[in-house]
């Protein structure tokens, strides 16, 4: 999950690290009255999770309350790159000296935390990789032993801050990381951290990322998520605890396990290019269990998506019989009724396939398909949903 800038700004000063004052305003009036709180010169900053916000015109600087306000007006259902602004930060203004980058991550390829440090920040990051890559410090964190004060230090200077500055930023490098570990975060980066005239270290921006798989942990992650954005099929997916991923296709997809639901996404889409480049709709994974109740909030998430026209449940029986997918995928029709209108075809194999297939031959639902096997199945899915 990601956070508004607003969110990983007030995550920083619940953790020590040194941030401006800032208030959230959703209309131009509200961003008027903040200007006024705050005093001074401030920064009005368009809040979306996407890069790039200054060159669309997103981050204006007011001098006057009466500047904020029109500022607010003119970023204030903004489109940048696709989101459009609901709120804005007013924000404090400073004194910039200088601009350093820092950030600490997940590396997967490795299999361990990745701080990236640079005395030149600013300008974006892989801007930066790219036209000065020996800028860039990369040093690798063991997650046993962290960020201490030491390690923040090496840090610092390998990001090619000299021995004032590097004892400047390094309490702040180790107070990040400790806003990346107690929240559980994949990524925590700040660019611009500044030095600013009067000789504060500031984080002047925030990126946060969440690992959601740690929400069990932190119960008030639940009031960061974006709700009014969120996708209603993928919420709704959430809350019967279904792993779905909602694509740009025609065909629904079910799966049992995540490596069967990716394979079958390549087939179908691979299937597709013959009735007229049908694709995916989603990716759904049920996991071991099939039962009517899985199955059935499972397809009632996959019709509820407009653009799907067929649906492509692929399982293969393990743990989990062919049998006991076969009566979920029957009682499933049964619970949905008159909300099941699209053909489904069900490609069923492994552990009681035979019983399987002859429970869903016995109920002659109108709706449903055997598929002898998974390319024949993903054909004929492709195939309805072409000719729907």
């Amino acid at each position: 999950m990601d956070l508004f800038e607003y969110q990983a700004r007030d995550l920083f000063e619940s953790y020590g690290v040194p941030v401006l004052p800032g208030i959230v305003a959703d209309t131009p009036e509200e961003a008027r009255a903040a200007a006024e709180r705050l005093g001074g010169v401030v920064v009005v900053k368009a809040q979306v999770k996407v890069g790039g916000r200054g060159k669309a015109g997103g981050v204006k600087v007011a001098k006057t309350p009466d500047e904020a306000e029109e500022a607010a007006k003119a970023i204030l259902g903004l489109d940048i790159k696709g989101h459009v602004v609901q709120r804005v930060m007013v924000a404090a203004g400073a004194r910039i000296a200088e601009e350093f980058y820092f950030s600490v991550l997940l590396d997967r390829a490795e299999r361990s935390y990745l701080s990236l440090a640079s005395v030149e920040g600013g300008m974006e990051i892989e801007q930066l990789a790219v036209e000065k890559p020996e800028a860039l410090a990369r040093v690798h964190v063991d997650p046993l032993a962290g960020i201490d004060a030491e390690q923040a230090l090496a840090i610092a200077k390998a990001g090619g801050f000299d021995d004032e500055r590097a004892a400047q930023v390094a309490p702040v490098i180790a107070a990040l990381y400790e806003v990346y570990t107690g929240e559980d975060a994949t990524l925590v980066e700040v660019n611009p951290l500044v030095l600013t005239e009067e000789g504060a270290i500031i984080a002047l921006d925030g990126k946060v990322s969440l690992d959601e798989n740690a929400a069990f942990r932190h119960p008030g992650h639940a009031e960061l998520e974006d709700a009014a954005a969120a996708d209603p099929l993928e919420a709704k997916a959430k809350e019967n605890d279904l792993n779905y991923v909602k694509l740009d296709g025609e065909v629904g997809i079910i799966g049992n396990g995540a490596g069967l639901v990716m394979s079958t996404l390549d087939v179908v889409a691979y299937a597709g290019e013959a009735h007229g480049g049908v694709k995916p709709a989603n990716f759904l994974d049920i996991g071991g269990g099939a039962s009517a109740t899985v199955m059935a909030n499972g397809l009632d998430v996959i019709l509820g998506d407009a653009q799907v026209k067929s649906v492509f449940v692929n399982v293969f029986g393990g743990i989990t019989s062919c049998v006991a997918v076969a009566e979920g995928i029957v009682k499933a029709l049964e619970i949905l009724g008159d909300a099941a209108t699209k053909p489904l075809v069900v490609r069923l194999d492994g552990n009681q396939v035979e019983e399987g297939r002859a429970i869903l031959q016995a109920a002659n639902h109108p709706l449903v398909t055997v598929a002898a096997g998974m390319d024949e199945g993903a054909d004929e899915a492709a195939r309805l949903a072409a000719a729907a």
